[in-house]
């Protein structure tokens, strides 16, 4: 996606060869127009799924995923990472791994938004060893839904979690694929690779 590789380019910041900072329009301030985009580039590659319900993680995933849905036309259900009074009976909950924060949290969502007549796709702004992906995956799972495919914001594809959901037999769509950021430069895995 064009619009996403020029704002990483522009304002994307890699802080070590991992880390990629893109708090000015994903993570921290979100850029509407892009969202907008966002969106409509994931409808147009799933637009074969019969796709029910998105599903994303609080709180990266909801801008994308919100555009998502309007395109979509369906409800997008957010796991949580903090635990709400509202929110304590009938959930489904796993266990992700941030390595960005150094923490593992139980994520929770009400069972009675995902059903074994959805058909879900999930959302996330970023996929990197595929802790936060697995975890909306067993979700999703336990619901006894059908999962659509994976769509991902900014894949870092040196690290393994596009190949761990591939290789599981999901479906991984990335609008940007980050094949490097050594020495402060992003680069981008080549279209052919994608």
């Amino acid at each position: 996606m064009k619009l996403l590789k020029e704002k990483i380019l522009e304002e994307g910041v890699a802080l070590s060869d991992t880390v990629l900072k893109v708090d000015h329009f994903l993570n921290h301030q979100i850029d509407p127009v892009l969202m907008v985009e966002i969106g409509k580039a994931f409808k147009e590659r799933f637009a074969s799924e019969k796709i029910t319900k998105i599903l994303t993680l609080e709180s990266s995933g909801i801008a994308p995923s919100v555009m998502a849905g309007l395109e979509f036309g369906v409800p997008v259900v957010f796991a949580r990472k903090r635990k709400s009074l509202t929110l304590s009976e009938g959930l489904l909950t796993s266990n992700v791994y941030s390595y960005t924060k150094q923490e593992t949290n139980t994520i929770a969502v009400a069972d009675k938004f995902l059903s074994d007549e959805d058909s879900v796709l999930i959302i996330d702004d970023f996929l990197a060893n595929g802790e936060a992906a697995n975890a909306l995956v067993d979700i999703v799972q336990q619901a006894g839904s059908d999962i659509a495919g994976i769509g991902i914001v900014i894949e870092k594809s040196f690290q393994p979690g596009g190949g761990k959901m591939r290789n599981a037999g999901h479906r991984v769509e990335s609008l940007a694929s980050i094949s490097s950021l050594e020495d402060g430069k992003i680069e981008f895995l080549s279209e052919v690779q994608v």
